[in-house]
């Protein structure tokens, strides 16, 4: 379906959404995620994900192969540096990504190695590529019976929620996503990236805030004083609950987003409990002005 076809077939017309926040977050009904999507429904969910940067689906019934095969409806499928064989949620499908509570020991190290302060760990996933995957599909497999719920910020109104002398501030500034030591760990090597703070949604237009705090960020060409200073000025904004959508995981709850337009949070409440998801990145088209 063209972009001219679903103007005239917008995406309600299609999906039962029910939009949880004004901007970000939307819950969708009535399909079955395990099974094809026609070509208006694709399209459809597609223009969803980015109108409300990630939605949401309850009592689904997905393997890893179905997961897969869902979010390759969206575009090629990318695996992350990271995914080991242990990794892995089947073996021989290495896009899907088991993101396991038992790493949270490993990750709190590298926390520490980065200075990553309780509460501030937004990202987005693979912002340390030169093009970074566009979407990501994450479904639960064992949860908690309480807690272990997921936050997501819409970027764009945290950019607009800025100060003027912070937006004039930030202008033309970049931001650097270094993710060389967990690469290192898994044994792969990238250089460190630097994207726009202010960074343009590819489809949108739309203004960002483009910092993944879980990768040493640092505005190039300003001294730390004030680099930190305006990344707390960012750091802020995503916290406002105001440009937030939270999500309380059941069984059978899936999440897709639009990694360019939302960054996220994951809250870890739980304790010790082995709460287990599978996520999937779908890769983005490179474009000749990203190489």
């Amino acid at each position: 379906m063209s972009t001219q076809t679903l103007e005239k077939t917008p995406a309600a017309d299609v999906l039962d959404i029910r939009p949880l926040q004004p901007t970000i977050g939307a819950e969708i009904h009535g399909l079955d995620l395990s099974q094809p999507l026609s070509d208006a429904q694709r399209e459809a969910l597609r223009a969803a994900v980015v109108r409300h940067k990630v939605v949401f689906f309850r009592d689904q019934t997905l393997t890893p192969e179905t997961q897969a095969a869902f979010a390759a409806q969206f575009g090629p499928l990318y695996t992350h540096p990271t995914t080991t064989v242990s990794k892995q949620a089947e073996p021989d499908l290495s896009p899907i990504h088991k993101i396991a509570a038992v790493d949270n020991a490993r990750y709190d190290k590298l926390a520490k190695a980065r200075r990553i302060k309780p509460g501030e760990a937004y990202h987005s996933d693979t912002s340390w590529r030169l093009v970074p995957t566009w979407g990501a599909v994450l479904a639960a497999v064992d949860l908690p019976p309480v807690g272990g719920d997921t936050i997501w910020v819409d970027a764009h109104l945290a950019y607009e929620g800025l100060p003027q002398d912070i937006k004039d501030r930030l202008e033309g500034r970049y931001v650097t996503h270094d993710f060389r030591a967990a690469l290192a760990a898994a044994g792969h090597d990238y250089p460190v990236v630097a994207h726009p703070v202010e960074r343009p949604h590819r489809e949108t237009g739309e203004k960002i805030l483009w910092v993944n705090f879980t990768q040493n960020p640092q505005i190039l060409g300003l001294s730390l004083e004030e680099s930190e200073e305006l990344l707390e000025a960012v750091l802020v904004q995503y916290k406002r609950p105001e440009f937030q959508v939270r999500f309380s995981w059941q069984p059978g709850s899936v999440a897709f987003w639009d990694n360019r337009g939302a960054v996220h949070y994951a809250v870890r409440n739980y304790g010790d409990y082995p709460r287990l998801l599978n996520r999937v990145l779908i890769a983005d088209e490179p474009l000749w002005a990203d190489l």
